[in-house]
């Protein structure tokens, strides 16, 4: 049995441990209520364009167009999405898996480069064969976290779209956590270049009933790149949401389990008090009867 006073140290570093969990878990609830109401603000406008758009492409001909024109896939770009710092349980780890899952099982034999936005994604594949080389793609994105804003994420949109015009990529995919609610995030995988065209089982749901100013094409062409900015922002806010909701669920457990490890401490700790009260008792007792 350990003796009390490496009990009583432990009790002490455990109790620590857990006023930092706990502080942390406030923490990531205060910033998941702003994050939340971010990108809940963001949805209703960014469903509205999509929807705006796929209504559009339904009843027009942009299938050779700049950004939806289907092409042999030859070269990937995965656009991976974690956080800088961790404390978040399996939040970061899980889209790295899937990055490389997908790069090693979907796209096996292509060409595949990550694009990491956030410092965990970015550590990771920066010294694997999946790290871009050699190109003019933005670097060091983590950097985002610092000052997010749309201007800021949609000059990376727009490095990946020129990129992909110019037919450094056939094929562009965005990984990150979707949030659901603070317990639960969605691992997603969605399609980012080329555009999807709309879906036919919706087509009967589709309104039609526009007046087109210029013209419809020329409409597309302008919609087409704000979509993709709003979608790679939304993407991102999607992240940080999920992040804060993770390392909240993460510290709330972290913090229960130092509060059950401290009940067994305490009771190890007033087993080995007794234990040495009761040596203590023996020999004095023996101590006793040896006088006698």
């Amino acid at each position: 049995m350990a003796n009390l006073k490496e009990v009583r140290t432990r009790i002490t570093s455990v109790s620590s441990t857990q006023q930092i969990t706990s502080a942390m878990k406030m923490v990531s609830a205060s910033k998941l209520r702003r994050a939340q109401d971010a990108i809940l603000s963001l949805r209703p406008y960014a469903d509205k364009l999509k929807e705006i758009l796929t209504n559009l492409c339904s009843i027009t001909d942009n299938s050779q167009g700049d950004y939806s024109g289907e092409r042999e896939i030859k070269t990937v770009l995965l656009v991976s999405i974690t956080s800088n710092r961790g404390l978040c349980g399996a939040f970061n780890s899980n889209v790295i898996k899937l990055t490389k899952r997908r790069a090693e099982e979907k796209y096996k034999g292509k060409i595949v480069s990550v694009l990491s936005i956030g410092k965990k994604a970015d550590d990771y594949f920066k010294n694997s064969e999946l790290h871009i080389i050699g190109t003019d793609m933005p670097k060091h994105l983590f950097t985002l976290y610092d000052d997010l804003t749309f201007d800021n994420v949609a000059a990376v949109a727009e490095k990946i779209m020129a990129n992909y015009i110019n037919g450094q990529f056939d094929h562009v995919e965005l990984i990150y956590n979707k949030f659901k609610n603070a317990s639960i995030q969605e691992l997603t995988a969605e399609q980012y270049l080329p555009v999807l065209p709309p879906e036919k089982e919706e087509d009967s749901n589709l309104v039609h009933d526009y007046i087109f100013e210029p013209d419809k094409n020329q409409i597309i062409e302008e919609l087409i790149p704000k979509s993709l900015k709003i979608q790679l922002f939304r993407a991102i806010l999607e992240s940080i949401a999920s992040e804060h909701g993770a390392r909240m669920t993460a510290m709330h457990k972290a913090t229960e389990n130092a509060s059950d490890m401290l009940k067994e401490l305490k009771i190890t700790y007033n087993k080995a008090r007794q234990a040495s009260i009761t040596n203590e008792l023996i020999e004095i007792v023996s101590g006793a009867e040896a006088l006698d």
